[in-house]
C-alpha cells in the first residue's frame, strides 16, 4: 500500500497533509449539496467516519480553508468544475459533542456552553470590524461556560448572523455526535433537563435561523421528534435503513478488498476479514465494513475486536442486563446464532427503553450491534417487522465479554460451571448462592427488587452459562415464560467425548402448590425432568443415560437450592 496507515486521525486536513491511507468519500459533498436539504440528520454507528466526514465538509466549504484546494486534488470531488468553485467560500460553524460524557446535568451544561464559547473565540478577531458595534462586542463577551440557558439557546443563531454580516453569505452549520450527551443523560437520569436545553438550542439554530444556509447533524440514534426535534419540520433524517448516502460512511467490500489486494493479502485472509468485520447494511447496500476495525487490522495484521472494544457499549449493556425475561430470551436466541423477529421504530425514545420491550432492538440496530437480514410485513400498529441477527463475529465477541462482566465479581461462575460438569452438588450450591447474592439486584432496574427480579436473574444466569460453555457445548432451552419452568439442556458438541450432558430445571418456590420449603421445590423440578422425559432426546442422539446429569434448581428470592437426581 502506497500510503501509510494512521490510527485515529479525524481531521481531514491532517490526514491529507500526512498522505495517510484514505478511502475517497468526497462524492458525499456533491450528493449532499445537490440534495438541497435545509437540515440533514445522518445516523451511523460509532467509529464509522462521521467526524472525519464533517471535518471534510469544513475543509471543503469553510472560508478558513480558502485556497486549500490541494487537500482535494486527486479525489472525486475535484473532478467537478462547479464544486471546485465552491471550495473555501462559506462561513462554517463546526461543533462536536462527542466528548460530552458527564454523569450530571450541571457539568454537561457547562461543557456544552464551553464548546460554544470556544467556537466564539475563533471569531473574536471579526468583532474588530466596523460592521460591529459595542453592543455586539458586549453580547459576544456574555457567551461563556456560565451563561444562562436563554443565552445558550440563541448563541449559535447570533454567531451565524454576525458571520453573515462579515462574509455576506449564510452559514453552514455542522454538529457532530449530537446525541452523545443525550445517551449519558438517559444513563445517569437527567434526561428531561437536557432535553429542554437541546430543544431550545436546536430550534434557534436549525429552524428559526435566517442566517443558516445548510445544516448537518450526525449521531448514532434518531431521537424522537417529541423529545428534541418537535419544532424542526425542515429536517431530513437519514438512518441506517435509508438509501441516501448508503456508501458514504463505512467501507464497501470492494474498497476493503482493493486495499487488501494492494497489501497482497490472500483470499483466505479476505474470507476471515469478512467473517470478523462485515455485516453492516445501510439502505439496500449490504456488505459494509466498519472502518475502525479495518484500518486497525490493515495496520497491525492481527484479528481483534477493535471496534467492539472502544467505548460506547455502556447504554446497550445496561438495557440488556436490566431487561425483562423476554429481552433476555431473545438475546439468548441471538447469542445462539439465530435471528429474532421484532417490530422496529427507528425513532429512539430513551425514556421508553425501560418499558418498551422493542425499543432495545431499535437502539441495537441503530448502534450497529444487529443487522437486518429481512424486512417483513408490519406486526401491529403498522410498524415494519425486522428479522435481526448479530452483525458479525466481532460483535459476538463483544457481547460474550459483556455477559461475562455481569459475573466478574469473583470466580464463582467459573467454579460453578466446573462443579456442575463434575456433578458436585455441594459445591454447586455454594457457588450458586454466592452468584445470586452478588448479582441478583444487578439484574433489576429499580432501587427495590421488582416483581420480575427473580426472572431477570435466572435468564441472565442462563446467558452466562451459554457464553462460558459455548466452545464445547450446545445449549438449548424451552423457556416457558412466567414463574414456571425454564429447562436448559447442555449437550456436548462432540458426542464421542467424555463430557457429560446436563439437564437443568428451574423452579421458584410456590407455597400455593403445597411446597413447604426449597427441598420440595427442587424435588418437583427433578420429578418434572423425569415425568416429561427430558433425557429422551439426548439418549436418541447417542448419549448414554449414565452420562446425563440432571439438576433441579429451586429459588426463593436470592436463595437457591440445587439437587441432583
Amino acid at each position: 500500500m502506497k500510503s501509510s496507515i494512521a490510527i485515529g486521525i479525524q481531521d481531514f486536513a491532517a490526514l491529507r497533509n500526512g498522505q495517510y491511507f484514505y478511502i475517497d468519500k468526497t462524492y458525499f459533498i456533491k450528493d449532499w449539496w445537490e440534495s438541497g436539504d435545509s437540515v440533514t440528520l445522518i445516523t451511523r454507528p460509532r467509529r464509522f467516519g462521521k467526524t472525519l466526514t464533517m471535518s471534510m465538509l469544513e475543509c471543503f466549504f469553510s472560508a478558513k480553508y480558502a485556497g486549500r484546494g490541494e487537500l482535494f486534488e486527486g479525489l472525486k470531488i475535484w473532478n467537478e468544475e462547479k464544486f471546485r468553485q465552491l471550495q473555501g467560500t462559506y462561513p462554517v460553524l463546526f461543533l462536536s459533542f462527542a466528548g460530552v460524557k458527564h454523569a450530571d446535568y450541571e457539568n454537561t451544561r457547562s461543557t456544552l456552553n464551553g464548546l460554544i464559547a470556544k467556537l466564539y473565540q475563533q471569531y473574536e478577531w471579526m468583532l474588530q470590524d466596523e460592521k460591529f458595534t459595542e453592543t455586539d462586542r458586549a453580547a459576544f463577551r456574555e457567551v461563556t461556560k456560565g451563561m444562562d440557558d436563554s443565552a445558550a439557546a440563541l448563541s449559535l443563531n447570533t454567531l451565524c448572523e454576525w458571520l453573515y454580516r462579515y462574509y455576506g453569505k449564510k452559514c453552514i452549520v455542522l454538529l457532530d455526535e449530537y446525541d452523545t450527551p443525550m445517551q449519558e443523560a438517559y444513563i445517569h437520569g437527567f434526561w428531561d433537563e437536557l432535553t429542554s436545553y437541546f430543544r431550545a438550542l436546536f430550534n434557534n439554530t436549525f429552524k428559526s435561523n435566517p442566517y443558516m444556509e445548510r445544516g448537518i447533524m450526525t449521531g448514532i440514534t434518531r431521537i424522537s421528534k417529541e423529545s428534541i426535534f418537535s419544532d424542526l419540520n425542515n429536517l431530513n433524517v437519514i438512518t441506517t435503513t435509508s438509501d441516501d448516502y448508503a456508501t458514504a460512511f463505512g467501507f464497501t467490500e470492494e474498497e476493503v478488498f482493493a486495499a487488501m489486494d494492494d497489501m497482497e493479502m490472500s483470499e483466505e485472509v479476505k474470507a476471515e476479514v469478512k467473517r470478523w468485520y462485515d455485516g453492516f447494511t445501510f439502505g439496500k447496500v449490504s456488505d459494509i465494513y466498519n472502518p475502525w476495525s479495518i484500518i486497525n487490522y490493515l495496520d497491525k495484521g492481527k484479528f481483534d475486536a477493535y471496534w467492539a472494544n472502544t467505548s460506547g457499549n455502556g447504554l446497550v449493556g445496561k438495557v440488556i442486563r436490566r431487561g425483562n425475561k423476554n429481552i433476555k430470551m431473545q438475546f439468548e436466541t441471538l447469542m445462539n446464532g439465530h435471528y429474532i423477529e421484532v417490530p422496529i421504530d427507528e425513532q429512539i425514545i430513551f425514556n421508553q427503553l425501560d418499558h418498551n420491550r422493542n425499543a432495545i432492538w431499535s437502539l441495537m440496530l441503530a448502534s450497529g450491534y444487529l443487522k437486518c437480514i429481512e424486512v417483513l410485513p408490519g406486526l401491529g400498529n403498522d410498524q415494519p417487522a425486522y428479522r435481526l441477527t448479530l452483525t458479525n463475529h466481532e460483535v459476538e465477541l463483544m457481547f460474550t465479554k459483556l455477559i461475562r462482566g455481569w459475573f466478574a465479581e469473583d470466580d464463582s461462575m467459573d467454579d460453578f460451571v466446573e462443579s456442575m460438569l463434575q456433578g458436585d452438588e455441594d459445591a454447586m450450591n455454594h457457588y450458586m448462592n454466592r452468584i445470586a447474592l452478588s448479582t441478583f439486584s444487578y439484574f433489576d432496574a429499580g432501587n427495590k427488587p421488582s416483581d420480575d427480579a427473580p426472572e431477570r436473574f435466572y435468564h441472565g444466569f442462563v446467558l452466562g452459562l451459554l457464553v462460558e460453555n459455548a466452545n464445547h457445548y450446545i445449549i438449548t432451552s424451552n423457556r416457558q415464560s412466567g414463574f414456571g419452568r425454564y429447562d436448559v439442556v447442555i449437550c456436548p458438541k462432540d458426542l464421542s467425548s467424555s463430557r457429560p450432558a446436563i439437564i437443568m430445571e428451574f423452579k421458584v418456590f410456590d407455597e400455593r402448590k403445597g411446597e413447604k420449603d426449597l427441598n420440595d421445590t427442587a424435588d418437583a423440578a427433578l420429578k418434572q425432568i423425569e415425568d416429561r422425559k427430558y433425557a429422551a432426546d439426548l439418549v436418541h442422539h447417542g448419549i448414554p443415560e449414565e452420562k446425563i446429569l440432571k439438576y433441579g434448581f429451586a429459588f426463593r428470592g436470592q436463595t437457591c437450592l440445587i439437587k441432583k437426581a
